[in-house]
């Protein structure tokens, strides 16, 4: 049942990411990633139903599995987040390799510290491997003499 609920819920974040990408780029939503979303919204039971057992007599349930409140859990920020105030806000990470997203303000790029670190390090070692590259004639040293800046670390 754990896997599952896990299994289920990594695919309506990737329904999720698909939508907030669109989003972000300014496309059309894609139909299958609108309808998972849809589906999870749905899904969660409105109210609890009225049961009867000999044992317990009357008693309220809620009538679908966990997995499913658990997805309804998931959608409804998304769908709030998208349809909301805020969806104007709304950007993809700017470190490569993450695919996250956050709500822009300030200067802010990044969804983390750790993503702007990320960013910041391959900006410092791409000025460190452009200065050490060998110029025409050979040197490291440009033909003009001058030398670039050293990076700070």
């Amino acid at each position: 049942m754990q896997e599952l609920c896990a299994s289920l819920l990594r695919s309506l974040r990737e329904h999720v990411r698909a939508l907030l990408a669109a989003h972000v780029a300014g496309l059309p939503a894609p139909a299958d990633a609108l309808a998972a979303l849809n589906g999870a919204l749905t899904r969660a039971p409105a109210a609890s139903l009225l049961r009867w057992n000999p044992d317990r007599g009357l008693y309220r349930e809620t009538a679908h599995p966990v997995a499913q409140i658990v997805e309804h859990a998931l959608a409804v920020p998304a769908a709030d987040l998208l349809t909301g105030p805020d969806a104007d806000r709304l950007t993809a990470c700017g470190s490569t390799p993450c695919n996250r997203y956050l709500l822009r303000h300030g200067r802010r790029h990044w969804c983390s510290v750790r993503c702007g670190d990320r960013a910041r390090a391959a900006r410092a070692y791409a000025r460190r491997t452009a200065a050490a590259a060998p110029h025409p004639g050979g040197t490291t040293t440009p033909p003009d003499g001058t030398r670039p800046p050293r990076a700070r670390l």
